[in-house]
C-alpha cells in the first residue's frame, strides 16, 4: 500500500466513524405524555418546524428551551417537523419563477 492510499484509507475510516457517531438514537419518550398529559402530534411538529430558527436562537441563551419535543407521537410529529422546516427555510420560490432574458452575441 502506498503512503497516499494509507492516508486516504485513514481519512475514509475517520469519516465513517464520524458519520456513525452522529447517527440518531432511539427516543424512549415517544408515546409518553408530558406532565400535563399531552403528546405532541403532527400539527405541533409542524409548528415546531416553523419556529425552529427562533427557538434555536433562544435555546443558546436559555437551557430550559429545546428545539425538539421528545414527548411526541413518533412518525407523525417527525413528518410535521420536517415539513415545517422545509416550508420555512425554502422561501416562497418566487426567485425560480422569474423570467430571465439571455442575449446571444452574434459573430
Amino acid at each position: 500500500m502506498t503512503r497516499i492510499a494509507k492516508i486516504m484509507f485513514l481519512l475514509l475510516l475517520a469519516g465513517v466513524l464520524l458519520a456513525l457517531g452522529c447517527a440518531a438514537g432511539s427516543n424512549p419518550e415517544v408515546g409518553t405524555p408530558t406532565d400535563d398529559g399531552t403528546i405532541a402530534g403532527f400539527w405541533l411538529g409542524l409548528w415546531h418546524g416553523f419556529i425552529l430558527f427562533f427557538t434555536f436562537i433562544i435555546s443558546l441563551f436559555n437551557q430550559n428551551v429545546g428545539i425538539y419535543e421528545v414527548h411526541n407521537s413518533g412518525w407523525a410529529y417527525n413528518l410535521g417537523y420536517l415539513l415545517g422546516v422545509i416550508i420555512f427555510f425554502s422561501g416562497s420560490g418566487s426567485g425560480s419563477s422569474k423570467c430571465r432574458t439571455v442575449y446571444v452575441k452574434e459573430a
